[in-house]
């Protein structure tokens, strides 16, 4: 007999990338235009919790009207003489897999940022309930992670007491990320890797240290650590650090050869401290998106919360389409708000005289959303801070590159040496050419590859240098014979 014979939908691992979009959904909850919404574990004592209670405060999904968009919170308190605090994030994160384990019912992201949708199919099944969303989850729990003895859940779907709890959430979440800052990656022996989201993006693995978390912002080492203590054969692993083969770009023998067997080979190398040359992989549950802006040398910050377009004229979505799915992307870079904090934040991309120094890499970011610097604030060197434009001082690259000359931002130097390499040299008389010469116009240095699709054609340029004056692209004719 199967665990889910009563359940009106399959559920299973089959179902884990499955994309709902809005024409085929019933009801979305969360998401980006919700603006409070949270997941939560939290680790209780054996009396304090009720197993397999299943609790709706609010309106059920089959009170809800189709096509309609609601909050929603999720609390899950577990039990267990092996359940302790430092568990409660990687519980907390698979709520993301085992949701997306039920036919028709689409999980993305975590923590603040949930975003799910359940398909008209199976509404009309049955899935008409989150008791019974409630029943499958207890189950996946207890069977995947027997450690957990008791379980309950709670779906807020009631707006003010979502406000109330998310509130709480983020203390939770803030409590867990100032744990684990202090300790450093040159510290230990073993980082660790999580394939949590290679159901949506197969090529990416995030490797997790002391000092730069899991993209999504939910798993810390720490966190990391537990899970594989408790869970060895789950999508949370040790990673032998190896030998450092590259310090200030964070490159590992250890994180290479496991990310290229976790990949099947499709990744070969990771620098883990800068957005160019092999850059962290991507999935799509990252909290924000470093992006670089030729036009300055600098970078700007999105987050997935942020709902305007960014100072180059591109929207979070568009960032976030151009370096998800597992993929190496030359500046771009799918990150958490709590790398940001790290003193090795983009620690290799860092300039002039911050080259080297802790949170260096704040020399080279130009442009962050408002929200976002109030947030890491503390850890953005003092001198730089007020350097740094957000959507409130400049809404285009011109503004940008002005405001960044008046407040003597450390990428105007680098302005100075590439127009002083640009720079023709000096010639007493130039003999007129028969033919003018093509100007020479060199990629951006860390520029991404750029991908021009169209007309069945797919040309893609990597690092490269392009003498000519014009480029003339166009379908190849057929032959008539």
């Amino acid at each position: 007999m199967s665990m889910f014979e009563d359940i009106p939908v399959d559920v299973g691992v089959i179902y884990e990338g499955e994309r709902i979009r809005k024409n085929q959904m019933y009801v979305e909850l969360g998401g980006p235009k919700v603006d409070k919404k949270f997941e939560l574990v939290r680790a209780r004592s054996m009396d304090e919790v009720e197993d397999g209670k299943i609790t709706i405060i609010g309106p059920d999904i089959k009170d809800m009207e189709p096509g309609s968009r609601h909050p929603l919170g999720i609390l899950i308190e577990v039990a267990g003489k092996e359940v302790e605090e430092e568990l409660e994030g990687v519980i907390e994160r698979r709520i993301h897999e085992f949701c997306n384990y039920i036919e028709g019912f689409m999980h993305l992201n975590q923590r603040y940022d949930i975003w799910l949708r359940l398909s008209k199919k199976s509404f009309e099944k049955g899935l008409n309930s989150f008791n019974i969303i409630g029943k499958v989850l207890v189950r996946l729990f207890k069977a995947e992670l027997p450690f957990i003895e008791k379980i309950q859940i709670t779906f807020i779907t009631d707006p003010d007491k979502v406000a109330e709890m998310y509130e709480e959430a983020l203390k939770v979440y803030e409590e867990r990320d100032a744990r684990a800052r202090g300790l450093k990656d040159e510290e230990v022996d073993t980082f660790y890797g999580c394939t949590l989201c290679q159901s949506f993006a197969p090529t990416h693995m995030c490797v997790i240290t002391p000092q730069r978390y899991s993209n999504c912002g939910a798993i810390s080492w720490f966190d990391a650590r537990a899970a594989a203590r408790v869970d060895p054969k789950g999508p949370l692993f040790e990673i032998p650090k190896g030998e450092c083969l590259d310090p200030v770009k964070g490159e590992y023998s250890g994180a290479n050869e496991m990310i290229k067997k976790k990949t099947l080979g499709e990744i070969q190398r990771v620098w883990l401290y800068t957005a160019f040359g092999y850059p962290h992989t991507s999935c799509g549950c990252f909290e924000a998106a470093a992006f670089y802006i030729p036009e300055v040398n600098g970078f700007g910050v999105v987050h997935r919360g942020f709902r305007g377009q960014t100072v180059n004229g591109l929207t979070f979505v568009a960032i976030a389409d151009s370096t998800a799915g597992g993929r190496q992307v030359d500046g771009f870079h799918g990150i958490s708000i709590e790398y940001m904090r790290s003193p090795k934040f983009l620690q290799a991309d860092a300039i002039g005289e911050w080259f080297g120094k802790p949170h260096g890499g704040w020399s080279r970011v130009v442009w962050v959303p408002s929200e976002v610097l109030e947030r890491v604030k503390d850890f953005v060197p003092p001198e730089l801070l007020d350097k740094i434009a957000t959507e409130k001082d400049v809404s285009n690259v011109e503004e940008l590159k002005q405001f960044l000359k008046e407040r003597g931002h450390p990428v105007v130097e680098t302005w100075k040496e590439v127009e002083e390499a640009a720079a023709p040299p000096a010639v007493e008389e130039a003999a007129p050419p028969a033919e003018a010469a093509p100007a020479a116009v060199p990629a951006a240095v860390g520029a991404p590859t750029i991908t021009v699709g169209g007309a069945g054609i797919r040309l893609i340029l990597k690092n490269a240098k392009i003498y000519a004056e014009k480029v003339i692209i166009k379908p190849a004719s057929s032959e008539k014979g």
